[in-house]
């Protein structure tokens, strides 16, 4: 077996370097997290940035559904619907979306990651 020699400076350059690069490439990566768009039926009900704290309440058939963005985060947080699955989702990343689909409301964080998603 070889004996492996020290680093030399210029390897501790190129292993730093390499280091920031994978960091902004994380901080940068995809997801286009900057816009939060609430639509019902359809519809855009309003579109706005994550960064900012605020309920949004939106109207639907069966009441209304709670949209909670705080601290750059977002999820539904109350909805009428009888199963209450996108409640139960949680906080949303950038890329996904929550459905309510019998108040017909959707949430979507920036681009989505899927056209579709086969079965």
């Amino acid at each position: 077996m070889r004996d492996l020699k020290p680093l030399r400076p210029g390897d501790w350059g190129i292993l730093c370097l390499g280091g920031l690069l994978v960091a902004w490439l994380m901080a940068a990566g995809p997801g286009g997290g900057d816009r939060v768009v609430v639509k019902q039926a359809g519809r855009v009900f309003l579109e706005a940035s994550p960064r900012l704290n605020r309920m949004v309440a939106v109207p639907g058939p069966l009441g209304e559904t709670q949209i909670e963005i705080r601290d750059g985060r977002v999820r539904v947080a109350a909805d009428p619907s009888p199963r209450q699955l996108c409640v139960r989702q949680g906080w949303i990343r950038p890329g996904e979306a929550a459905v309510c689909l019998p108040n017909r409301v959707s949430v979507e964080w920036g681009q989505a990651r899927y056209d579709s998603l086969n079965y």
